[in-house]
C-alpha cells in the first residue's frame, strides 16, 4: 500500500522518469558480440572498398561492428586478430559487419582498419579504464590563442593519419594561466605517441644550401600510402649486426614548388657517378627536425625541370630481416604523416607522459565496481545499525545506486569520458549524498516541540543541504583550472553529482521517507 503512495508521489514520479532517460542515454546492449570500427584511414585498402570511418561524435554502440571475416565468427578482438593473421597479402578477404558486407583484396600489411572491443553500452571509459598514453604538453614559447589551435589542428591532424583515432586533444591553464596541451589516446604506445608529438616535424628538401620545398599542403599536394605502385619496401639486405630494408614512395609537388626545384637546378653542373650515371653535381637531401634522413642523386634529365613528382625514401634497420621491414614501415608511415600535416607553429616540451596497458585499465575498472558495490553495501549496514530500521537503510542505498546510475547516465548524454578522477568525483558526490540523506532523516525522526510539523522539519534538512551544496561547488570551480586541467573530470563530476542529488535524488528520498515514517 505505501509503495503505491511512495510511486504517486510527484518527486518520486520526477526521480524515475529521470532514470528511464538515463537508462535510454547509457543504451545498454545485453549482447555485444563482434568488434567495432573505431578509424578507418584515408586512402586505405578498407575505404577504397567502400568502408566508412566513423563519425568522432557517434556513439560506441552505433559504431559500425564487424561480426564475420571470411564465414568465420567474429566475437572479440582474439578472434579478429586470428582471422587477419591467416589471410596473406595477394588473398580476398569478406567481411561482414552489421551494416553490410564488403570484399577487399589485401594488398597490404595493414588494411587501415582499428578496431576496439564491442561496446556495452554508450558510456565512455576514459584512459585509465581502456588503456593508452595520456601527454601533458607545454609550448617552448609564448605563443597565441590562435597558435595553440593551430598546433591543436596540426596535432590532431597527425595522429589521425599516423592511424591513432581515439583520440581527444584540448587546451588546459594552470591558476597562473600558463598555456598547456592534453593529450588522451586510446590503444597507443608510449613510444608511438612519443615519437610522433615529441618532435615538430618540420621537413625540408635541399639541394645545398637552398630549400626545395618543406612538408605541409602548401609545396606537397599528394603523398601515396596504401598503393604498392608508388609506395613500398624497395629492398632489404643483410648489413653489418643485421639487416637493412629500404622504403620509397612518391609525392607531388605544387607548381610553385616544382619551379623552385626548376630555378635552384638549372644552373648545376651535370657529373658522372660512380655507379656512371650522369647527374647534377648536388644531391637533394631530405631533413627532419634539422636531421638528415637521406641524400638521393638528382638525373640529368631533370636540370632546370619543373618536377612536379619526386621519390622520398629512407632506410629500416633491424637484427631480423622482419624487424627491420617493420622499422622501415614505421619510419615511412612517420615520414608520410609529417608531410601530409606539416610542421608545428612552435616546439612543445613533453611535462608528463603516462601510459596504461588496456589490461590494467580493465581491472582499474573491475575494481572501481567491486569496491562501489562493496561500499554500497556497507553504506546500508552503517545507516541499519545507526536507525535499526530496514525501511530507513534501504530506501538511502537505492537512493545512492540511483544517483550514480544518473551520474553515469548524463556523462553518455554529453559523451563525457569517464576516467579515475571522474570516478573520484561520483565517489565524493555520493558522500555528501548519504550525509544530506541522514539529514533528512534526523529531521523527519524529530519529536521535540521545536522541530514542528513535517514540512517544517523537511524545509530545515533542506536549508542545512542548499548550504552545503553551495560550499562543495564553490570548493569545486577552482579545480576546473588547477593541475593543467588533469583535475577538471573531479571537479565536474563532483558538480554535476551534487547538483543532481540536491535537485532530484534529495527531494525524492524526503517524500519516500515521510511516507515510510508517518505515523
Amino acid at each position: 500500500m505505501k509503495l503505491r503512495k511512495i510511486l504517486k508521489q510527484p518527486r518520486v514520479m520526477i526521480l524515475l522518469f529521470v532514470l528511464l532517460s538515463s537508462f535510454i542515454a547509457i543504451g545498454h546492449q545485453f549482447e555485444s558480440n563482434g568488434v567495432s570500427i573505431s578509424f578507418v584511414e584515408k586512402n586505405s585498402t578498407a575505404e577504397i572498398y567502400g568502408m566508412e570511418n566513423p563519425e568522432s561524435n557517434i556513439q560506441p554502440v552505433k559504431r559500425e561492428k564487424i561480426i564475420e571475416i571470411n564465414k568465420n565468427k567474429i566475437l572479440n578482438l582474439k578472434d579478429y586478430a586470428t582471422e587477419i593473421s591467416k589471410i596473406k597479402e595477394g588473398e580476398t578477404i569478406e567481411i561482414k559487419t552489421n551494416k553490410g558486407t564488403y570484399t577487399l583484396l589485401k594488398d597490404e600489411k595493414d588494411l587501415g582498419i582499428t578496431v576496439t572491443e564491442a561496446s556495452t553500452s554508450n558510456i565512455r571509459k576514459g584512459l585509465e579504464l581502456q588503456g593508452g598514453t595520456q601527454v601533458l604538453l607545454k609550448p617552448e614559447k609564448e605563443i597565441t590563442d590562435q597558435e595553440i589551435k593551430d598546433i591543436i589542428d596540426t596535432m590532431e591532424n597527425r595522429l589521425n593519419v599516423y592511424g591513432l583515432s581515439d583520440l581527444k586533444i584540448k587546451e588546459a591553464k594552470d591558476l597562473t594561466g600558463e598555456k598547456y596541451i592534453l593529450i588522451e589516446i586510446a590503444g597507443a604506445t608510449k613510444e608511438e605517441v612519443k615519437d610522433l608529438i615529441g618532435s615538430q616535424g618540420n621537413f625540408e628538401a635541399k639541394i645545398g644550401n637552398e630549400v626545395v620545398f618543406k612538408g605541409g599542403k602548401q609545396d606537397i599536394t599528394f603523398v601515396c600510402r596504401n598503393d604498392g605502385t608508388c609506395s613500398r619496401i624497395s629492398q632489404c639486405n643483410p648489413s653489418a649486426g643485421g639487416f637493412g630494408c629500404q622504403f620509397e614512395f612518391e609525392i607531388s609537388l605544387s607548381n610553385d614548388a616544382a619551379q623552385k626545384h626548376a630555378e635552384i637546378t638549372k644552373n648545376l653542373e651535370i657529373i658522372t657517378s660512380e655507379g656512371g650515371s650522369r647527374v647534377l653535381e648536388k644531391n637533394i637531401d631530405f631533413y627532419l627536425d634539422g636531421k638528415q634522413v637521406d641524400s638521393l642523386q638528382i638525373s640529368e634529365s631533370l636540370k632546370g625541370q619543373k618536377a612536379t613528382r619526386i621519390t622520398i625514401s629512407g632506410p629500416g634497420l633491424g637484427v631480423t630481416e622482419a624487424e627491420a621491414i617493420n622499422n622501415a614501415i614505421k619510419n615511412r608511415d612517420k615520414l608520410q604523416t609529417v608531410l601530409i600535416t606539416g610542421s608545428l607553429p612552435t616546439k612543445l616540451e613533453i611535462i608528463k607522459l603516462d601510459y596504461i596497458s588496456p589490461t590494467l585499465g580493465k581491472s582499474f575498472l573491475n575494481n572501481a565496481i567491486l569496491v562501489g558495490i562493496l561500499a554500497a553495501l556497507a553504506v546500508g549496514l552503517v545507516i541499519f545499525i545507526r536507525y535499526r530500521k530496514l525501511k530507513i537503510a534501504i530506501p538511502i542505498v537505492l537512493v545512492v545506486l540511483s544517483e550514480i546510475y544518473l551520474i553515469l547516465g548524463l556523462s553518455a548524454l554529453f559523451k563525457y569520458n569517464l576516467d579515475l578522477a571522474a570516478i573520484a568525483g561520483i565517489i565524493a558526490s555520493v558522500g555528501t549524498g548519504v550525509d544530506d540523506q541522514i539529514v533528512i532523516t534526523d529531521e523527519v525522526l524529530s519529536k521535540s516541540q521545536s522541530a514542528g510539523n513535517w514540512k517544517n522539519r523537511i524545509k530545515n534538512a533542506f536549508f542545512i543541504i542548499l548550504i552545503a551544496y553551495a560550499t562543495t561547488v564553490a570548493a569545486m570551480l577552482p579545480l576546473l583550472r588547477t593541475g593543467a586541467g588533469l583535475l577538471t573530470g573531479f571537479a565536474l563530476v563532483t558538480i554535476a553529482g551534487v547538483t543532481i542529488g540536491v535537485f532530484i535524488t534529495r527531494p525524492a528520498f524526503a517524500s519516500i521517507i515521510k511516507v515510510l515514517l508517518e505515523e
